[in-house]
């Protein structure tokens, strides 16, 4: 019986190749949209997969109040803090810190710069680090101990294996002893390094590393198992205010399951984070799947004329309503299989650029047991769920009815027809108006005035000699015409950086819980960074004239009260600074928000970044052939490596452009696929009227009378799904939009332009059908009266 069904179901496919192919291609594009999404998910909801038993890890970030409210710093937590929660909370069995920091790597000719961490030998446990050679016990025995990922054994040596006891240079400096080799860590992976070294590498000479008022590194613990999370957290807020006095700072846990999905703090408390693009992206590959399913719907149900003769005879010939059923629905599955297997080569064919658009290294995976199984279900929902409602419909046709040749309308299938459609256009208005409010909302912001200028600016790292080269490093590129000024800073230019509270000054209220930020620079980074001097002066080339100097912002100059800030004093931490200038604020760290106030300091031998302001007028090849060779020069053996800050500017919108891209994606296969399921409710209603329109056409209708009496309907349908939609993206952007402080007003004409041009894709679409129905021959359509 099986076989017989498969064999009419193949039949009928055959003998409507068009309706086979738009059904087919309909479908392929929903499931390949829902498997594209369910691969981004997996990979979202597989981060930190390393860290074993994820309910025993935590991070440990540091809540700080400031004008009465927590701000959470996840970098930012005292030395001595891991040891005190070790030893002084009885649940956590293990603690450790994580310091990163980039070290040239030379062995022989080989050398690589990477990124790595100092760190305690308890994070082996907590990170659940795998060793391939050495082992967790002994690795951090000697001080000038290292460990070493797979990836760079493999470029400096030769032959990877069997190396430890071998030494590498570090900054062509220090010997390290190699005393482990562990497992690379997956590119999803929140906390990543590729090497690791004992943290008293760090701490050596550095008493202030041992200090509670010192926050500088990040800390992690293990706790027992079966340990309650609550109450071991309400004993790690405790144990800052009883080692410093201070009830404003307070130490919390936080889950490894959260470092990726929940990583957005509020008060204190985690209010979201990539968790929300998650459940959005795997709503719309269900909204993607249904309007598929949809499409499929309408074009079964158009060509239910053209099945219902095979219906009547088949129940006269015995067939149960139960048996028809299964024959649609069998054929449903069919189409489903067929357009899973189209959908599996287009994967393989875009995923390569999807991967691009997202930047990650998703695969197919084509052999692994839970993706066969979610696209065999997906395919089985697809064929059930689009097959469910045209099986139902043609199995209900009487025998009598199809064959004495009345019309047949099955009760409300019109109205579930229209309804689907104005469902399909409802989600296509949807995705248009998202994608336009996303588009603005990231171009608003990237458009406000930052308060100093990215464009043609280079970000280079400092290592190396490059700090007591720098006088002459800057002069021979300024030299060369293509760099027209230089500056140095301990900060990125764009992220938040050292800050701290506790300052006192002249003037103003008593605002000493004021958050400040710190920048340590050089005479001239300011004119480079196009950070404008407002009031006063910039400092001296020579370090000595203004080690007691500061220059603050204008946020910072207000807090000091009415009149200039020139002249007044701060004190920090017992040290006096006179303020010399002024500068605009200017934006920095949370790229929607508002910046903290900024306090420079002339100490360029703190820097960690040489930014470079270039001239428009040569080639970006040209510029950095030229930084390369200079630097190659004053700081040799060290690679290269440069970023453009507006190219680091571009990707604090990262997760906002990945919005912005896939709803352009979804909205054009939304619409695409909506397109389908029109053209096929158009064909129906040109085959339900074709009497009409040849009745229409003797009488002297003109093709355009036509034309605009058959699209009517379909403009009015079009017409509700507007009128459901626009609110709907409006209550849906509005709530989006508050998440961010900095944040655009919708317009009106964001809704006109959507609304317009679902219009006009109706009309396009519908006109297709209407023009060749109206062109016809009505000796045709007339012929059996």
């Amino acid at each position: 019986m099986l076989k017989n069904y498969i064999k009419i179901a193949f039949r009928n496919l055959w003998k409507k190749k068009g309706y086979s192919a738009l059904n087919i291609f309909g479908l392929a594009i929903g499931i390949t949209c829902a498997s594209l999404i369910l691969l981004w998910v997996e990979d979202e909801l597989s981060f930190d997969a390393v860290v074993a038993d994820k309910q025993e890890v935590y991070s440990v970030p540091t809540n700080q109040k400031y004008d009465g409210q927590w701000r959470t710093f996840f970098q930012a937590t005292p030395g001595p803090l891991a040891a005190a929660l070790k030893t002084d909370i009885p649940e956590i069995t293990k603690a450790a810190r994580l310091r990163g920091a980039d070290f040239l790597f030379s062995v022989g000719a080989s050398s690589v710069n990477s990124a790595g961490a100092f760190a305690d030998a308890d994070l082996f446990d907590i990170f659940n680090l795998k060793f391939i050679e050495g082992n967790a016990t002994t690795a951090f025995k000697e001080k000038e101990g290292i460990v070493i990922t797979q990836k760079i054994a493999a470029i400096l040596f030769e032959n990877p294996n069997n190396i430890l006891g071998k030494t590498v240079r570090i900054d062509q400096q220090d010997n390290f002893t190699i005393t482990g080799v562990i497992e690379n860590l997956p590119q999803n992976t929140t906390y990543s390094f590729d090497w690791l070294t004992p943290f008293e590498n760090f701490t050596q000479d550095k008493p202030w590393t041992q200090e509670y008022g010192s926050n500088f590194t990040e800390t992690f613990v293990r706790l027992a198992p079966g340990a309650d999370y609550t109450v071991v957290n309400d004993k790690v807020k405790g144990v800052l205010p009883a080692k410093t006095g201070d009830e404003d700072t307070q130490a919390i846990l936080q889950s490894a399951a959260n470092w990726h999905l929940r990583s957005d703090f509020k008060n204190g408390k985690v209010v979201g984070g990539h968790i929300e693009y998650v459940q959005l992206f795997s709503f719309i590959a269900l909204i993607i799947l249904l309007i598929a399913c949809i499409n499929f719907m309408n074009l079964s149900t158009a060509r239910s004329e053209k099945r219902a003769n095979e219906v009547g005879v088949r129940k006269t010939l015995g067939s149960g309503k139960q048996q028809l059923i299964f024959q649609f629905i069998t054929e449903a599955l069919l189409t489903a299989i067929l357009a899973a297997a189209l959908s599996v080569v287009v994967l393989v064919l875009i995923l390569p650029g999807f991967n691009a658009l997202i930047d990650k290294q998703l695969t197919l995976g084509i052999t692994v047991p839970s993706h066969i199984i979610s696209l065999l279900a997906i395919t089985a929902i697809c064929g059930i769920v689009a097959g469910l409602y045209p099986a139902f419909y043609l199995s209900s046709f009487k025998p009598i009815d199809v064959l004495k040749g009345n019309r047949i309308q099955a009760k409300g299938a019109g109205f579930i027809r229209k309804g689907l459609v104005i469902t399909q256009f409802v989600v296509s208005i949807l995705f248009i108006i998202s994608t336009i409010v996303v588009y603005q909302q990231v171009q608003h912001v990237k458009n406000r005035d930052l308060g100093l200028n990215k464009e043609n600016l280079i970000e280079i790292p400092v290592n190396g000699t490059l700090i007591q080269n720098s006088v002459a490093l800057q002069e021979s590129l300024k030299a060369s015409g293509m760099i027209s000024s230089t500056g140095l800073s301990n900060s990125n230019i764009l992220s938040a950086g050292n800050n701290g509270s506790g300052l006192k000054w002249q003037g103003g209220a008593d605002t000493e819980n004021v958050l400040v930020s710190y920048r340590y620079i050089n005479d001239g980074y300011l004119s480079t960074a196009g950070i404008e001097l407002v009031e006063g002066r910039g400092f001296s080339s020579v370090v000595a004239h203004d080690s007691t100097h500061t220059i603050i912002t204008e946020s910072f100059a207000k807090l000091m009260g009415t009149g200039s800030a020139i002249g007044k004093t701060i004190d920090r931490y017992g040290e006096i600074y006179t303020v010399i200038g002024v500068t605009k604020d200017y934006l920095y760290g949370d790229m929607y928000g508002k910046s903290d106030p900024v306090m420079f300091y002339n100490y360029p031998p703190e820097a960690q970044y040489l930014y470079l302001k270039t001239n428009p007028k040569y080639t970006a090849s040209e510029i950095l052939s030229t930084v390369e060779t200079t630097l190659k020069t004053y700081n040799p053996g060290y690679p290269f490596e440069y970023r453009f800050v507006d190219d680091d500017f571009n990707a604090r919108f990262k997760s906002e452009q990945l919005v912005g891209n896939l709803s352009q994606i979804f909205a054009l296969l939304a619409i695409l696929i909506s397109c389908l399921g029109l053209f096929g409710l158009s064909a129906y209603t040109a085959e339900q009227r074709r009497k009409e329109i040849g009745v229409r056409k003797v009488l002297g209708s003109s093709i355009s009378g036509i034309v605009g009496l058959l699209s009517k309907d379909f403009i009015i349908l079009v017409a509700i799904a507007i009128a459901i939609a626009v609110p709907l993206a409006w209550f849906i952007m509005h709530n989006w939009l508050q998440g961010f402080a900095y944040r655009i007003s919708i317009n009106l004409w964001v809704f006109v332009v959507a609304g317009l041009a679902a219009i006009g894709i109706a009309l396009l679409t519908v006109s297709f059908q209407a023009i060749k129905a109206a062109l016809a021959n009505p000796v045709k359509s007339l012929r059996t009266e």
